[in-house]
């Protein structure tokens, strides 16, 4: 069976996709100016979409979306299950390195980090961090996604993902980075961790392509848009 899509499906998606925080209302104008498609068609796609719902022609002529896209929202959320999205990824990431992966996410205090999903080998000497445990501010490439992206107490130029060597104990050396959600918020930070002594022997640009990788395909299952992941994760 072919894998080829429909045409007319992806091009009226991508109309819904021109909406956007900051642009709930558009006009066919400026539909125009982001797609690579005739007003005409355009046209066609938007009055389809009025008819099922999912978009709304206002009295001045503009468009926004329109209820079926909140009730989609609504069915989306009620079986949603963030385990079943994170733990596959961490899986994948600790098989194809050997290592410990993990995902943080904010505690209650400022520049605390919650570890809330990890996986680790069965065999082998592993970073001991158990999911559920609270850690505090620190040196460590995840401690520094947090203090960059969750407090912005320094510069987020750095290169991604971050790498630290001892800094959270003498035997641990990590790779840590941001990991986006809806709205183009940061949710948290997808880290692999494990002895140093092991690390300092790794293919370390294949082990950052992987954390970028799969940080990519996770920001990607929780909402992030096109344009923050190329961004972030190339």
């Amino acid at each position: 069976m072919s894998n080829d899509g429909v045409t007319a499906v992806e091009r009226a998606l991508s109309v819904l996709d021109c909406f956007k925080p900051g642009a709930e209302h558009l006009s066919l104008a400026d539909f125009a100016t982001r797609l690579s498609l005739h007003k005409t068609t355009i046209f066609r796609l938007l009055n389809s979409l009025v008819r099922c719902g999912y978009v709304v022609r206002e009295i001045d002529g503009r468009y926004s979306l329109g209820p079926r896209v909140l009730y989609l929202a609504r069915v989306y959320e009620r079986g949603f299950d963030l385990d079943a999205v994170v733990m596959p990824i961490l899986e994948r990431l600790s098989e194809e390195t050997g290592e410990s992966a993990a995902y943080y996410v904010e505690s209650g205090q400022p520049g605390h980090r919650l570890c809330l999903f990890r996986h680790q080998p069965h065999q082998g000497l592993h970073s001991q961090v158990l999911a559920g445990t609270v850690m505090p501010p620190d040196l460590s490439s995840t401690g520094r996604v947090f203090a960059m992206w969750a407090q912005g107490k320094c510069s987020s130029d750095e290169r991604l993902p971050l790498s630290s060597r001892g800094a959270r104990d003498p035997y641990t050396s990590s790779w840590s980075t941001p990991v986006i959600g809806d709205d183009d918020r940061f949710v948290g930070a997808l880290t692999i961790a494990g002895p140093t002594a092991r690390l300092d022997h790794v293919d370390k640009a294949r082990f950052e392509s992987l954390v970028q990788g799969y940080a990519h395909e996770l920001s990607k299952r929780l909402g992030a848009s096109a344009e923050i992941r190329d961004a972030l994760y190339k």
